[in-house]
């Protein structure tokens, strides 16, 4: 499965979710149920929550930060996404490495690197 990209995507492992986000995954869904479907949605693998702009990704990566994810770290002397990815959809990639994100530039869908692409989701119709 995969997730549709949009302007600025902030994209986290459901793994990494049920680990360390309080109350885990059914808590994490329940804290962002106004927003499914708008500006939240996720697969089997990864959540999605998105941002128009610098101010509003700054404040998902503050939040998430003092929930206990850890945003980046330093590997090989680069600085790289960890729990953490700030993707840009409209530009096809991640604003710093991240090993476990995949990208199809022709749907505009990320997806957790070694699984199948498959159905997608994103923003409900209306």
């Amino acid at each position: 499965m995969a997730i549709a990209t949009e302007f600025i995507d902030f994209i986290v492992p459901i793994k990494v979710i049920e680990q360390k986000y309080p109350g885990g995954w059914a808590q994490c869904l329940n804290d962002h149920a106004d927003a499914l479907g708008r500006s939240v949605w996720h697969d089997k693998h990864l959540f999605r929550d998105g941002a128009m702009g610098p101010a509003d990704i700054e404040y998902l990566i503050n939040h998430w930060t003092d929930l206990g994810f850890i945003p980046t770290v330093e590997k090989d002397g680069q600085k790289v996404w960890k729990d953490i990815c700030v993707f840009q959809g409209i530009l096809g990639g991640s604003t710093l490495p991240c090993d476990w994100i995949a990208f199809d530039s022709k749907q505009h869908v990320a997806y957790l690197k070694g699984t199948p692409i498959g159905e997608w989701n994103g923003r409900v119709s209306y």
